[in-house]
């Protein structure tokens, strides 16, 4: 496997813990959405663990599967410090839970989540992508979950004035 492609996988995954994390932190700091929060940071941790496995699956064969993983190496560096940062400063200073939601949804529309929610959207082109779809078919669509979840509880998704 190439340089490149392995600190992609490596990137992709720390990506994912990272989500995961702020996710876990959500969950405890805002108690009237604990369970969804919960739901989200296991499947977060998921999507983790199932690209780890893509790394082991893929070592000698030198690819994943096509389009999973985003490919600006700075983009996905910039979207993992901007995760830690925030979970430093909602660890620091919690904010409303409006706030979570909203940037929960900024993430999962970012760089570093998109990619993963086109791979599953799309049309399957060989049997390994088809797999890798069936085991993570109930893990998708994070960002039109929160939108509906916010939308169901009297938020709007995209900041106001």
């Amino acid at each position: 496997m190439d340089n490149r492609l392995t600190e992609i996988l490596d990137l992709s995954i720390a990506h994912e813990i990272n989500i995961s994390r702020l996710y876990s932190l959500f969950h405890e700091l805002y108690e009237e959405d604990e369970d969804f929060w919960w739901q989200l940071s296991i499947e977060e941790r998921s999507h983790a663990a199932l690209l780890h496995n893509e790394k082991s699956a893929y070592k000698h064969a030198e690819t994943v599967p096509e389009n999973l993983l985003a490919d600006d190496l700075d983009a996905l560096k910039a979207s993992s410090a901007k995760i830690e940062s925030l979970i430093n400063e909602y660890t620091a200073h919690p904010s409303s839970r409006e706030e979570a939601l909203r940037t929960a949804y900024e993430l999962e529309i970012s760089v570093g989540e998109i990619h993963y929610q086109e791979f599953m959207s799309r049309k399957s082109c060989s049997l390994s992508d088809e797999l890798f779809k069936q085991l993570n078919l109930e893990d998708k669509d994070h960002a039109d979950r929160i939108k509906s979840y916010m939308l169901a509880h009297g938020m709007s998704p995209e900041k106001m004035g």
